[in-house]
Protein backbone atom coordinates (compact mmCIF):
# COMPACT_ATOMS: atom_id res chain seq x y z
CA UNK A 1 0.00 0.00 0.00
CA UNK A 2 1.77 3.26 -1.20
CA UNK A 3 0.67 6.94 -0.47
CA UNK A 4 -1.01 8.55 -4.21
CA UNK A 5 -1.81 12.04 -2.86
CA UNK A 6 -4.65 13.75 -0.13
CA UNK A 7 -7.76 14.47 -0.32
CA UNK A 8 -9.07 17.02 2.38
CA UNK A 9 -6.03 16.00 4.16
CA UNK A 10 -6.83 12.29 4.52
CA UNK A 11 -4.65 10.05 2.54
CA UNK A 12 -5.03 8.29 -0.82
CA UNK A 13 -3.84 4.55 -1.08
CA UNK A 14 -2.56 2.90 -4.35
CA UNK A 15 -3.03 -0.92 -3.92
CA UNK A 16 -0.66 -3.41 -5.68
CA UNK A 17 -2.28 -7.17 -6.53
CA UNK A 18 -0.48 -9.69 -8.18
CA UNK A 19 -0.90 -12.90 -8.69
CA UNK A 20 1.76 -14.14 -11.29
CA UNK A 21 -0.99 -14.02 -14.27
CA UNK A 22 -2.68 -10.49 -13.82
CA UNK A 23 -1.28 -7.29 -11.94
CA UNK A 24 -3.38 -5.12 -11.10
CA UNK A 25 -3.47 -1.34 -9.05
CA UNK A 26 -6.35 -0.15 -6.97
CA UNK A 27 -6.86 3.04 -5.90
CA UNK A 28 -9.10 4.59 -2.56
CA UNK A 29 -10.29 7.71 -4.65
CA UNK A 30 -13.07 6.25 -6.79
CA UNK A 31 -12.49 2.57 -5.62
CA UNK A 32 -10.75 2.93 -9.07
CA UNK A 33 -8.41 0.34 -11.06
CA UNK A 34 -5.77 2.71 -12.54
CA UNK A 35 -3.77 -0.34 -14.53
CA UNK A 36 -4.32 -3.72 -14.92
CA UNK A 37 -1.72 -5.50 -16.76
CA UNK A 38 -2.23 -8.64 -18.70
CA UNK A 39 -0.37 -11.15 -21.13
CA UNK A 40 -0.41 -10.46 -24.36
CA UNK A 41 -0.32 -13.55 -27.41
CA UNK A 42 2.98 -13.83 -26.83
CA UNK A 43 3.21 -13.50 -23.49
CA UNK A 44 4.12 -10.14 -22.90
CA UNK A 45 2.96 -7.37 -20.40
CA UNK A 46 0.19 -5.10 -21.19
CA UNK A 47 -1.56 -2.66 -19.58
CA UNK A 48 -4.66 -2.38 -20.72
CA UNK A 49 -6.95 0.32 -19.03
CA UNK A 50 -6.67 3.83 -19.49
CA UNK A 51 -5.19 6.37 -16.06
CA UNK A 52 -3.80 8.93 -14.98
CA UNK A 53 -0.31 9.47 -13.17
CA UNK A 54 -1.54 11.49 -10.12
CA UNK A 55 -4.79 12.32 -7.94
CA UNK A 56 -4.79 15.69 -9.06
CA UNK A 57 -5.59 14.42 -13.12
CA UNK A 58 -8.31 12.47 -11.61
CA UNK A 59 -10.17 14.86 -9.70
CA UNK A 60 -9.65 17.72 -12.69
CA UNK A 61 -11.07 15.19 -15.20
CA UNK A 62 -14.27 13.75 -14.92
CA UNK A 63 -14.29 10.63 -17.21
CA UNK A 64 -14.51 7.97 -14.20
CA UNK A 65 -11.62 6.17 -15.29
CA UNK A 66 -11.58 2.73 -13.88
CA UNK A 67 -13.93 3.96 -11.10
CA UNK A 68 -16.78 1.97 -8.51
CA UNK A 69 -20.26 3.78 -10.25
CA UNK A 70 -23.39 4.45 -8.19
CA UNK A 71 -25.09 4.55 -6.37
CA UNK A 72 -27.59 4.45 -9.50
CA UNK A 73 -25.11 4.13 -12.62
CA UNK A 74 -26.03 5.83 -15.61
CA UNK A 75 -28.35 8.53 -16.82
CA UNK A 76 -31.82 9.08 -14.94
CA UNK A 77 -33.85 11.24 -17.57
CA UNK A 78 -34.68 14.71 -16.11
CA UNK A 79 -32.62 14.07 -12.82
CA UNK A 80 -35.95 13.12 -11.64
CA UNK A 81 -38.07 9.73 -10.89
CA UNK A 82 -40.21 7.92 -8.15
CA UNK A 83 -39.70 5.30 -5.05
CA UNK A 84 -42.77 3.82 -3.76
CA UNK A 85 -44.40 6.86 -4.70
CA UNK A 86 -42.50 9.34 -3.42
CA UNK A 87 -40.33 11.78 -5.72
CA UNK A 88 -36.56 12.28 -5.46
CA UNK A 89 -35.02 15.23 -6.86
CA UNK A 90 -31.13 14.32 -7.99
CA UNK A 91 -28.28 15.97 -9.20
CA UNK A 92 -28.36 17.28 -12.61
CA UNK A 93 -24.45 16.99 -14.27
CA UNK A 94 -26.24 16.07 -17.95
CA UNK A 95 -28.12 18.66 -19.45
CA UNK A 96 -31.07 18.00 -17.69
CA UNK A 97 -30.16 14.33 -16.26
CA UNK A 98 -28.37 12.85 -13.76
CA UNK A 99 -25.73 10.66 -15.03
CA UNK A 100 -23.96 8.39 -12.48
CA UNK A 101 -25.47 10.26 -9.70
CA UNK A 102 -23.62 13.27 -10.43
CA UNK A 103 -21.26 14.42 -7.92
CA UNK A 104 -22.48 12.50 -5.17
CA UNK A 105 -20.93 9.11 -7.44
CA UNK A 106 -18.84 6.60 -5.62
CA UNK A 107 -16.58 7.69 -8.50
CA UNK A 108 -15.84 10.65 -6.55
CA UNK A 109 -15.39 9.42 -3.09
CA UNK A 110 -12.71 8.05 -0.74
CA UNK A 111 -13.31 4.54 0.02
CA UNK A 112 -11.94 2.54 2.94
CA UNK A 113 -9.75 -0.50 2.66
CA UNK A 114 -11.37 -3.61 4.76
CA UNK A 115 -9.13 -6.79 3.69
CA UNK A 116 -6.67 -6.64 1.58
CA UNK A 117 -4.21 -9.27 0.38
CA UNK A 118 -1.30 -9.79 -2.57
CA UNK A 119 -4.32 -11.02 -4.79
CA UNK A 120 -7.31 -9.24 -3.50
CA UNK A 121 -8.99 -6.40 -1.64
CA UNK A 122 -11.96 -5.11 -0.54
CA UNK A 123 -12.99 -1.28 -0.17
CA UNK A 124 -16.24 -0.01 2.01
CA UNK A 125 -17.64 3.37 1.78
CA UNK A 126 -21.17 4.84 3.25
CA UNK A 127 -23.14 6.81 0.94
CA UNK A 128 -25.07 9.58 3.26
CA UNK A 129 -28.78 9.56 3.25
CA UNK A 130 -30.08 12.25 1.29
CA UNK A 131 -26.85 12.92 -0.88
CA UNK A 132 -27.77 13.82 -4.18
CA UNK A 133 -31.28 13.26 -3.30
CA UNK A 134 -30.34 9.77 -2.52
CA UNK A 135 -32.15 8.08 0.76
CA UNK A 136 -30.59 5.73 3.19
CA UNK A 137 -27.58 5.56 4.41
CA UNK A 138 -26.05 2.90 1.65
CA UNK A 139 -23.09 0.80 2.95
CA UNK A 140 -21.34 -0.94 -0.07
CA UNK A 141 -18.39 -3.24 -0.57
CA UNK A 142 -16.04 -3.62 -3.70
CA UNK A 143 -14.28 -6.77 -3.99
CA UNK A 144 -11.41 -7.00 -6.64
CA UNK A 145 -10.17 -10.34 -6.78
CA UNK A 146 -7.03 -12.15 -9.02
CA UNK A 147 -7.61 -14.77 -9.72
CA UNK A 148 -5.60 -16.91 -12.82
CA UNK A 149 -6.64 -14.97 -15.62
CA UNK A 150 -9.17 -13.44 -14.33
CA UNK A 151 -10.55 -9.68 -12.53
CA UNK A 152 -13.44 -10.85 -10.61
CA UNK A 153 -15.12 -7.39 -9.39
CA UNK A 154 -17.99 -8.42 -6.23
CA UNK A 155 -20.55 -5.64 -5.08
CA UNK A 156 -22.30 -5.79 -1.76
CA UNK A 157 -24.50 -3.33 -0.56
CA UNK A 158 -27.28 -2.83 2.44
CA UNK A 159 -29.34 0.38 3.11
CA UNK A 160 -31.61 1.63 6.03
CA UNK A 161 -34.04 3.01 3.92
CA UNK A 162 -35.85 1.81 1.05
CA UNK A 163 -33.48 3.57 -2.04
CA UNK A 164 -32.19 3.00 -5.66
CA UNK A 165 -29.29 0.87 -6.37
CA UNK A 166 -27.68 -0.14 -9.74
CA UNK A 167 -23.77 -0.27 -9.16
CA UNK A 168 -21.11 -1.12 -11.73
CA UNK A 169 -17.38 -0.34 -13.25
CA UNK A 170 -16.28 2.05 -15.68
CA UNK A 171 -12.84 0.68 -16.61
CA UNK A 172 -12.04 2.22 -20.79
CA UNK A 173 -10.07 -0.92 -21.99
CA UNK A 174 -7.52 -0.89 -24.56
CA UNK A 175 -6.61 -4.61 -25.14
CA UNK A 176 -3.49 -3.10 -27.44
CA UNK A 177 -2.18 -1.56 -24.84
CA UNK A 178 -3.49 1.98 -23.00
CA UNK A 179 -1.26 4.58 -25.30
CA UNK A 180 -2.29 2.63 -28.33
CA UNK A 181 -4.56 4.83 -29.69
CA UNK A 182 -8.48 4.36 -30.75
CA UNK A 183 -9.92 0.85 -30.55
CA UNK A 184 -11.35 1.22 -33.62
CA UNK A 185 -9.27 -2.50 -34.90
CA UNK A 186 -10.99 -4.39 -31.74
CA UNK A 187 -13.43 -7.11 -32.65
CA UNK A 188 -16.78 -7.22 -30.80
CA UNK A 189 -19.42 -9.48 -29.91
CA UNK A 190 -22.49 -8.94 -27.37
CA UNK A 191 -24.40 -12.04 -26.16
CA UNK A 192 -27.16 -9.78 -26.55
CA UNK A 193 -30.36 -9.90 -28.98
CA UNK A 194 -31.83 -6.77 -27.87
CA UNK A 195 -31.72 -3.23 -26.60
CA UNK A 196 -33.56 -0.13 -25.09
CA UNK A 197 -33.29 2.48 -27.88
CA UNK A 198 -33.24 6.19 -26.42
CA UNK A 199 -33.70 9.89 -27.41
CA UNK A 200 -31.19 12.47 -28.75
CA UNK A 201 -30.12 12.84 -24.83
CA UNK A 202 -29.37 9.38 -23.99
CA UNK A 203 -32.56 8.66 -22.07
CA UNK A 204 -33.99 5.80 -22.60
CA UNK A 205 -37.39 5.47 -24.50
CA UNK A 206 -38.91 2.80 -22.32
CA UNK A 207 -38.80 0.24 -25.37
CA UNK A 208 -37.02 -3.01 -25.91
CA UNK A 209 -36.24 -3.53 -29.32
CA UNK A 210 -34.60 -6.36 -31.16
CA UNK A 211 -30.82 -5.54 -32.54
CA UNK A 212 -31.43 -7.35 -35.87
CA UNK A 213 -31.02 -4.89 -38.72
CA UNK A 214 -29.93 -2.25 -36.96
CA UNK A 215 -26.16 -0.87 -36.23
CA UNK A 216 -26.80 -2.30 -32.70
CA UNK A 217 -26.27 -6.30 -33.86
CA UNK A 218 -22.91 -6.80 -32.59
CA UNK A 219 -24.21 -10.92 -32.04
CA UNK A 220 -21.57 -11.46 -34.40
CA UNK A 221 -17.48 -10.24 -34.21
CA UNK A 222 -17.26 -7.14 -35.58
CA UNK A 223 -14.98 -4.80 -36.06
CA UNK A 224 -15.38 -1.39 -34.39
CA UNK A 225 -14.06 0.66 -37.12
CA UNK A 226 -16.92 -0.43 -39.35
CA UNK A 227 -19.39 0.70 -37.43
CA UNK A 228 -18.77 4.04 -35.10
CA UNK A 229 -18.89 6.57 -38.02
CA UNK A 230 -22.37 5.03 -39.71
CA UNK A 231 -25.08 7.04 -40.64
CA UNK A 232 -27.27 6.12 -38.52
CA UNK A 233 -29.44 8.47 -35.69
CA UNK A 234 -28.42 6.13 -33.32
CA UNK A 235 -24.84 6.10 -33.41
CA UNK A 236 -24.95 9.71 -34.46
CA UNK A 237 -26.47 11.18 -31.15
CA UNK A 238 -23.88 9.32 -29.29
CA UNK A 239 -20.65 10.04 -31.21
CA UNK A 240 -20.55 5.84 -31.56
CA UNK A 241 -21.41 3.62 -28.80
CA UNK A 242 -22.75 4.26 -25.72
CA UNK A 243 -25.90 1.81 -25.36
CA UNK A 244 -27.59 -0.59 -23.33
CA UNK A 245 -27.96 -3.99 -24.44
CA UNK A 246 -30.29 -6.72 -22.49
CA UNK A 247 -27.85 -9.88 -21.99
CA UNK A 248 -29.21 -12.96 -23.25
CA UNK A 249 -30.26 -15.61 -21.00
CA UNK A 250 -27.81 -18.74 -20.06
CA UNK A 251 -28.44 -21.87 -21.29
CA UNK A 252 -28.13 -23.29 -18.30
CA UNK A 253 -30.55 -21.77 -15.80
CA UNK A 254 -27.84 -19.49 -13.92
CA UNK A 255 -28.19 -15.81 -13.93
CA UNK A 256 -24.70 -15.96 -14.82
CA UNK A 257 -23.08 -15.92 -18.08
CA UNK A 258 -21.13 -14.16 -20.57
CA UNK A 259 -21.71 -10.39 -21.95
CA UNK A 260 -19.27 -9.95 -24.50
CA UNK A 261 -16.18 -10.84 -26.12
CA UNK A 262 -13.72 -8.25 -27.21
CA UNK A 263 -10.51 -9.57 -29.41
CA UNK A 264 -7.10 -7.27 -30.38
CA UNK A 265 -5.65 -9.61 -33.30
CA UNK A 266 -2.64 -6.57 -33.25
CA UNK A 267 -1.69 -8.28 -29.08
CA UNK A 268 -3.33 -11.54 -29.28
CA UNK A 269 -5.77 -10.98 -26.24
CA UNK A 270 -9.53 -11.95 -25.87
CA UNK A 271 -11.23 -10.82 -22.96
CA UNK A 272 -14.56 -11.98 -22.49
CA UNK A 273 -17.06 -10.61 -19.48
CA UNK A 274 -19.08 -12.48 -17.67
CA UNK A 275 -21.93 -11.38 -15.21
CA UNK A 276 -25.46 -12.22 -13.11
CA UNK A 277 -26.42 -8.37 -14.47
CA UNK A 278 -29.75 -8.19 -16.78
CA UNK A 279 -27.52 -5.30 -19.03
CA UNK A 280 -24.54 -4.17 -20.36
CA UNK A 281 -23.70 -0.62 -21.38
CA UNK A 282 -21.57 -0.73 -24.57
CA UNK A 283 -19.28 2.93 -24.78
CA UNK A 284 -16.80 3.67 -27.04
CA UNK A 285 -15.20 6.48 -24.86
CA UNK A 286 -16.52 8.42 -27.56
CA UNK A 287 -16.26 12.12 -24.84
CA UNK A 288 -12.35 11.47 -24.22
CA UNK A 289 -11.21 14.81 -25.17
CA UNK A 290 -8.56 14.37 -27.99
CA UNK A 291 -4.87 15.21 -26.36
CA UNK A 292 -5.43 14.22 -22.93
CA UNK A 293 -2.63 13.25 -21.13
CA UNK A 294 -2.51 10.14 -19.77
CA UNK A 295 -0.39 7.94 -17.69
CA UNK A 296 3.39 6.98 -18.37
CA UNK A 297 3.36 9.98 -20.79
CA UNK A 298 0.47 8.17 -23.02
CA UNK A 299 -1.82 11.28 -25.11
CA UNK A 300 -5.58 10.03 -25.08
CA UNK A 301 -7.90 10.89 -27.85
CA UNK A 302 -11.55 9.86 -28.63
CA UNK A 303 -11.90 6.25 -28.31
CA UNK A 304 -8.93 5.63 -26.79
CA UNK A 305 -10.89 2.89 -24.85
CA UNK A 306 -14.29 0.95 -24.38
CA UNK A 307 -16.13 0.29 -21.63
CA UNK A 308 -18.51 -2.49 -20.84
CA UNK A 309 -20.10 -1.65 -17.71
CA UNK A 310 -22.56 -4.65 -16.32
CA UNK A 311 -25.43 -2.93 -15.14
CA UNK A 312 -29.44 -2.81 -14.04
CA UNK A 313 -31.72 -1.20 -16.64
CA UNK A 314 -30.78 2.42 -16.79
CA UNK A 315 -33.70 5.02 -15.56
CA UNK A 316 -35.36 2.37 -14.64
CA UNK A 317 -37.77 4.12 -12.09
CA UNK A 318 -39.37 6.25 -14.52
CA UNK A 319 -40.06 3.15 -16.94
CA UNK A 320 -42.84 0.76 -15.59
CA UNK A 321 -41.60 -1.90 -18.28
CA UNK A 322 -38.47 -1.69 -16.60
CA UNK A 323 -37.06 -4.28 -14.11
CA UNK A 324 -36.67 -1.83 -10.90
CA UNK A 325 -33.34 -0.96 -9.29
CA UNK A 326 -35.03 -1.01 -5.60
CA UNK A 327 -33.50 -1.92 -2.88
CA UNK A 328 -35.56 -2.65 0.44
CA UNK A 329 -33.99 -1.21 3.53
CA UNK A 330 -32.31 -4.42 5.56
CA UNK A 331 -32.12 -6.29 2.10
CA UNK A 332 -28.77 -7.19 0.71
CA UNK A 333 -27.78 -6.44 -2.50
CA UNK A 334 -25.36 -8.26 -4.52
CA UNK A 335 -23.20 -9.00 -7.70
CA UNK A 336 -20.32 -10.48 -9.39
CA UNK A 337 -18.79 -9.60 -12.77
CA UNK A 338 -15.52 -10.90 -14.05
CA UNK A 339 -13.39 -10.12 -16.84
CA UNK A 340 -11.45 -12.63 -18.18
CA UNK A 341 -8.29 -12.82 -20.43
CA UNK A 342 -7.05 -15.03 -22.81
CA UNK A 343 -4.60 -15.32 -26.21
CA UNK A 344 -6.52 -14.46 -29.10
CA UNK A 345 -7.33 -16.84 -31.92
CA UNK A 346 -3.79 -17.41 -34.20
CA UNK A 347 -1.83 -16.20 -31.40
CA UNK A 348 1.31 -18.38 -30.68
CA UNK A 349 -0.03 -19.17 -26.88
CA UNK A 350 -3.55 -20.52 -28.15
CA UNK A 351 -3.77 -24.40 -28.87
CA UNK A 352 -4.09 -24.97 -32.55
CA UNK A 353 -7.19 -27.26 -32.43
CA UNK A 354 -8.65 -24.21 -30.75
CA UNK A 355 -7.38 -21.97 -33.07
CA UNK A 356 -8.69 -23.89 -36.11
CA UNK A 357 -12.27 -24.75 -34.66
CA UNK A 358 -12.91 -20.92 -34.36
CA UNK A 359 -11.36 -20.34 -37.92
CA UNK A 360 -13.29 -22.71 -39.40
CA UNK A 361 -16.42 -21.43 -37.47
CA UNK A 362 -16.95 -25.05 -36.19
CA UNK A 363 -17.43 -24.12 -32.54
CA UNK A 364 -19.36 -21.19 -30.96
CA UNK A 365 -17.73 -18.82 -28.09
CA UNK A 366 -19.23 -20.34 -25.28
CA UNK A 367 -18.13 -23.66 -26.26
CA UNK A 368 -14.36 -22.22 -25.79
CA UNK A 369 -12.67 -22.74 -22.68
CA UNK A 370 -12.36 -18.90 -21.80
CA UNK A 371 -16.71 -19.37 -21.75
CA UNK A 372 -16.18 -22.15 -19.17
CA UNK A 373 -17.93 -21.74 -15.62
CA UNK A 374 -17.09 -24.57 -13.57
CA UNK A 375 -19.31 -25.46 -10.34
CA UNK A 376 -16.24 -25.11 -8.43
CA UNK A 377 -15.52 -21.18 -9.70
CA UNK A 378 -19.12 -20.21 -9.05
CA UNK A 379 -19.09 -22.01 -5.73
CA UNK A 380 -16.15 -19.52 -4.74
CA UNK A 381 -17.32 -17.14 -6.22
CA UNK A 382 -20.74 -17.06 -4.78
CA UNK A 383 -18.79 -17.28 -1.08
CA UNK A 384 -19.06 -13.74 1.03
CA UNK A 385 -17.22 -10.63 -1.08
CA UNK A 386 -15.89 -9.46 3.18
CA UNK A 387 -17.22 -11.58 6.28
CA UNK A 388 -16.59 -8.44 8.52
CA UNK A 389 -18.38 -6.45 6.60
CA UNK A 390 -21.67 -5.73 8.87
CA UNK A 391 -24.68 -5.67 6.96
Amino acid sequence: MEPFGYLNGQPVWRLQLDNGALACEVLTYGAAIRSLTVPDGDGKPVDVVLGFDTLEEYLRHDACFGAAIGPVANRVGGAACRLSGRPLTLTKNDGDNCLHSGAAGLHTKLWDVRDCSDTGVTLVYTHPNGLGGIPGDLRIAVTYRLRGRVLCIEYRAVSDRDTLCNLTHHSYFNLDGHGSGPVNNHRVTLFAHSYTPTDAHAIPTGEIRAVAGTPMDLTRDTLLGDRMDLDDAAIRDAGGYDHNWLIDPADEGTGFRPAALVRSEKRGIRMSVWTDRPCVQFYTGNYIPEGLPGKGGAVYRRRQGLCLETQGFPDAPNHAGFPPITLRAGKVWQSRTEYRFDPAAGSRHQSRPQARQIEQGKSSDRADPLFRDSREEATKAALPIARTIPV
